[in-house]
């Protein structure tokens, strides 16, 4: 077992050879409560990648348009005086029914008979003759009185189902019917002059 003394002795060697560092004052850190800026809103952002744009007029300062320049030259419209054809229509009767006809128009009726494309046809059962002053009233028909037409096309009419039905008996039948047609154009209506207007006559 070692002496008192030769521990001393060891103990200020040691001292000598090792420095004890005195401990260190812990400080706590520092917070900055600025909000950094975000994006194109930072200064240092937008003065370093924000183009320099000149400065743009204001609407006082901006320049004055130029208006145009007002001529005293008026626009002249030429019209030309064409005739006016009268105004008149006509009810006639083709095939049982009754149809009010329009010169330059066309109608569909039931089909007539030994008629082709581009036959000129006339229909004498004039019933009434109406113009914009007289009214021509037929009793029953207008004498002398003609409408001239000219055939278009002979066609058919759109398709009507037929359907027939029993029941308990199971009897069902589904038929289509396209009824043919006559399309013709009215190209004028004449000899209704010489027949007496009626007493009301319009003014």
């Amino acid at each position: 077992m070692a002496s008192p003394s030769a521990a001393l002795s060891l103990c200020s060697a040691f001292s000598a050879h090792c420095s004890i560092a005195p401990p260190r004052s812990l400080s706590k850190p520092s917070l900055s409560l600025a909000r950094p800026a975000i994006g194109f809103l930072s200064t240092s952002a937008a003065s370093t990648s924000r183009p320099a744009f000149p400065a743009a007029p204001k609407f006082a300062e901006s320049a004055a348009v130029a208006e145009p320049e007002t001529t005293d030259v008026e626009a002249v419209v030429v019209s030309e005086d064409k005739p006016k054809r009268e105004e008149i229509f006509a009810v006639v009767m083709v095939g049982g029914r009754q149809y009010i006809v329009f010169p330059g128009r066309y109608l569909y009726t039931q089909r007539l008979k030994d008629a082709n494309v581009d036959d000129q046809i006339v229909l004498n059962k004039v019933l009434l003759v109406g113009t914009k002053t007289h009214t021509y009233i037929g009793k029953p028909v207008v004498t002398n009185a003609t409408v001239h037409a000219v055939v278009e096309n002979q066609g058919l009419n759109d398709k009507v189902v037929v359907f027939k039905y029993k029941p308990k008996k199971k009897y069902r039948r589904n038929i289509g019917h396209r009824q043919p047609n006559t399309r013709i154009r009215i190209t004028g209506i004449s000899g209704y002059e010489e027949y007496p207007a009626s007493p009301n006559v319009a003014t």
